[in-house]
């Protein structure tokens, strides 16, 4: 009876190792489904686009206590129902701010800066320099420091805008070129700019942010054509609209999308060598005056210096 167990387990391990080795030679001769993997791949990559955008946002800190008090001040003004807020909304987006907090921010400063501007001016007006200056000019500097607080938010916003803005210009040809590679290696789009933005985090953070924001809102819009007219709006650069309406045409008609983005990598690339060419031929005129002013009087002096002393010298001593 046990040599009939043992000689009953021993038939029933090699016909289990039998089955196993002619299901792996099987299963290795029959080809993989591309099609199914890249499918199952691309669902994989938009659901972690997803939850490393929810992330985010779950790691911003909590508000301070002034942002309530801000928000309670923009609300009984009435700031927010404005008719330029849109236009602000975007504008912000454009440097880099685009919560809702930002804005109510924003619009708290514009009303708020004024007043502590003209305040801090009339007090160093008629309490510093009282009885040292006249009246009118009093006046003026009281005037000129409300007009400053009025448009110091606007030309914060529009210095950080403008940053941000050459920075992606700077960035843009190097990520048409990933884009390119990513193309050709068969990456859809959104896989695609999700892609380059991890590459490109640490050299162009603000450009990376971007088309990660693009490639989110690929996968969450029902058009993914809003989602590229979104990243035109928030980048207001020429090179990104016609990068925008190059990639909406790929997606409307079918082209190939490397062809286009090579092409558009080539002109960026030139249009950067010609700017840097353009300034170094700005080089020589700049340094003109420098050269008067710095150069030229001490290379006076060391030249004709010497011959000067001497025939001082040489009067003294005929006197």
């Amino acid at each position: 009876m046990i040599d009939f167990l043992i000689l009953y387990k021993l038939e029933l391990g090699a016909s289990l190792t039998a089955f196993l080795t002619i299901y792996g030679f099987w299963r290795s001769m029959i080809p993989d489904n591309p099609l199914s993997n890249r499918l199952k791949n691309l669902h994989e990559r938009r659901g972690e686009l997803i939850e490393e955008q929810v992330s985010q946002k779950r790691k911003e800190p909590r508000l301070k206590p002034g942002i309530g008090f801000v928000r309670q001040v923009v609300d009984r003004l009435k700031l927010m129902s404005s008719n330029h807020a849109k236009d602000l909304q975007n504008k912000l987006a454009q440097a880099g701010y685009r919560s809702r907090d930002a804005m109510q921010i924003f619009l708290f400063l514009k009303a708020a800066l004024p007043i502590i501007f003209g305040g801090l001016f009339a007090f160093i007006a008629y309490g510093v320099l009282g009885g040292k200056i006249g009246g009118s000019l009093q006046l003026l500097l009281c005037v000129g420091g409300v007009f400053l607080g009025y448009y110091a938010p606007g030309l914060f916003v529009k210095n950080m805008k403008q940053r941000r803005e050459k920075e992606i210009q700077k960035g843009l040809p190097d990520a048409l070129d990933l884009l390119v590679i990513c193309a050709q290696a068969g990456l859809s789009l959104d896989a695609a700019l999700g892609r380059v933005a991890d590459e490109m985090a640490l050299s162009y953070p603000e450009l990376a942010d971007e088309l990660s924001l693009t490639a989110v809102e690929l996968g969450f819009l029902s058009k993914r054509s809003d989602a590229l007219h979104h990243l035109s709006a928030r980048v207001d650069l020429s090179q990104m609209r016609s990068l925008v309406s190059t990639l909406v045409q790929t997606e409307k008609y079918g082209t190939p999308l490397s062809q286009s983005l090579r092409v558009l990598a080539s002109e960026y690339r030139d249009e950067r060598m010609m700017k840097a060419e353009e300034k170094a031929a700005r080089l020589p005129a700049i340094l003109t005056l420098p050269m008067i002013v710095f150069i030229l009087p001490p290379l006076f002096i060391v030249l004709l210096g010497p011959g000067i002393l001497n025939a001082i010298d040489s009067f003294r001593t005929m006197n």
